[in-house]
């Protein structure tokens, strides 16, 4: 169950080039207490309800693989986003998700369920 919905994950991504904006380390633009602890982009030619590219988190693994997704809500914007994560140990998706549980926002982390 939900199998299509990884391997749609997995066509996007493969089709898709991926821009580093902000890699890991770098503050970000308009909070500049908050680090990013992994390199973070987007799907170039992808868009989501803010009209920008599909998110992306990019852990230390070299195959790229969809790992996980990571939902989000932020209370102040009023809208809610999917980031894909693609090669991160379970520590970095970790990092990733602590990322986005402070302040207004919420967020869960959906783990890509092993083949059987």
């Amino acid at each position: 169950m939900g199998d299509d919905f990884w391997l749609f994950l997995d066509a996007l991504v493969a089709v898709s080039s991926i821009t580093i904006d902000r890699p890991a380390g770098t503050r970000h633009p308009r909070y500049p207490d908050f680090i990013y602890p992994l390199d973070y982009g987007h799907l170039d030619d992808t868009r989501t309800m803010d009209g920008e590219g599909i998110d992306v988190w990019i852990g230390s693994l070299p195959d790229r693989e969809v790992v996980a997704v990571i939902g989000t809500v932020d209370r102040l914007k009023r809208e809610t986003e999917l980031k894909i994560l693609l090669g991160c140990t379970p520590q970095e998706a970790q990092l990733a998700l602590q990322s986005h549980n402070r302040g207004h926002q919420a967020a869960i982390l959906i783990p890509r369920p092993k083949p059987r």
